[in-house]
């Protein structure tokens, strides 16, 4: 069961309450480069993020957030340390969404001008706390506690100047301290939550640290909105997102793809095949009738069918062709050379006309 937390609206999306839980993406390319911005902008939204954030460092990306605005009219997230005029400045240009970092925006009355100005605006702030902005953070034993500690006094100060749209993370860049970051302030607040594990590595290891940390809490019903944090694409940081959402169950996205791991007594470069039907899929996947629809590609007809038997559609492989399967049962065989063309001509018994 979901954790209840408070509703906060960022630029034309809700999160919290029973709200759907929002994935963010992280720009990685530096906004006052506007043109390349704005199409990695543009190209995370297209993805399957519904919220974007960038970092803004100076007066040069202060000007770039008003150029964006102009084009995006999807929810934007200006990231900011050290200046928190900086925010102020965002603010005015039209941004959806402030983050400050405790760790080096602490003064209470710079804190409180952008409260002010937030609130006027109706702009959300996101408290983000990250281990390795607390002081000596590598001698630190306990920095799940003094995470949150950090958290909760930014929220005094700002519940003080009677500021409530807050969003709340606390990031580290190892998995058990984030989990048990998280659990602590869960049971203390009510604000909605942003996930993430940070400076988790390449893909590979950011994979594994993000569907971890992000998945045994949203497991456990915390979280409003997170981010897979990696070193790489951006866009790849959205796929990983919705794979951790759809194999919880908690967003569909289109047809999930069920393939088996191969072995010997596979006959096909099953890994190519798999590739083509995604790529089919990508096309389709706004058509697709069924909510979490499942398709299999096998390579062996030995268990294919029966270890696939929760999917709605496949095939398996064998020696002299394949066999299509739909709800485990064997429908007809098919050669090798046909099965993605059979695929598709059945998938589209399941799309919208």
């Amino acid at each position: 069961m979901k954790k209840r937390t408070r509703v906060v609206k960022i630029g034309n999306i809700k999160i919290g309450g029973k709200n759907p839980i929002a994935i963010q993406g992280m720009v990685k390319t530096a906004i006052k480069n506007k043109t390349l911005a704005l199409k990695e902008i543009t190209s995370l939204f297209e993805t399957g993020s519904d919220i974007v954030r960038f970092a803004v460092k100076d007066s040069e990306d202060v000007q770039a957030v008003k150029y964006i605005r102009k084009r995006i009219n999807s929810p934007l997230v200006a990231d900011i340390h050290f200046d928190y005029r900086l925010a102020l400045m965002c603010i005015k240009n039209g941004i959806d969404k402030i983050r400050l970092n405790p760790g080096n925006i602490q003064q209470e009355f710079q804190i409180r001008q952008v409260a002010l100005l937030a609130k006027k605006s109706n702009v959300p702030i996101r408290i983000g706390v990250n281990s390795g902005s607390l002081a000596k953070s590598s001698l630190i034993k306990n920095k799940a506690s003094l995470m949150v500690k950090s958290a909760l006094g930014y929220i005094r100060i700002l519940e003080k100047n009677n500021f409530k749209d807050i969003v709340v993370s606390l990031k580290a860049e190892d998995v058990n301290t984030t989990i048990e970051a998280y659990r602590k302030f869960s049971r203390k607040c009510n604000y909605p939550l942003h996930l993430g594990v940070t400076a988790t590595g390449s893909l590979v290891s950011a994979i594994v640290k993000s569907s971890i940390g992000i998945g045994v809490l949203l497991s456990e019903g915390i979280g409003d909105t997170f981010r897979v944090s990696m070193t790489g694409a951006s866009t790849d940081e959205i796929e990983v997102a919705k794979k951790i959402l759809s194999s919880l169950s908690l967003r569909n996205f289109g047809p999930e793809v069920i393939s088996c791991p191969t072995c010997g007594r596979c006959s096909v470069n099953l890994g190519i095949v798999v590739e083509k039907l995604e790529k089919i899929l990508s096309k389709k996947k706004e058509r697709f009738l069924r909510p979490g629809m499942k398709i299999a590609v096998m390579g062996c007809e030995v268990n294919g069918p029966g270890e696939a038997s929760s999917a709605d559609l496949g095939v398996a492989f064998g020696n002299n062709g394949a066999i299509l399967f739909r709800d485990g049962v064997i429908v007809k065989r098919i050669k090798k050379e046909d099965v993605l063309t059979i695929l598709t001509k059945e998938l589209e018994k399941y799309y919208e006309t």
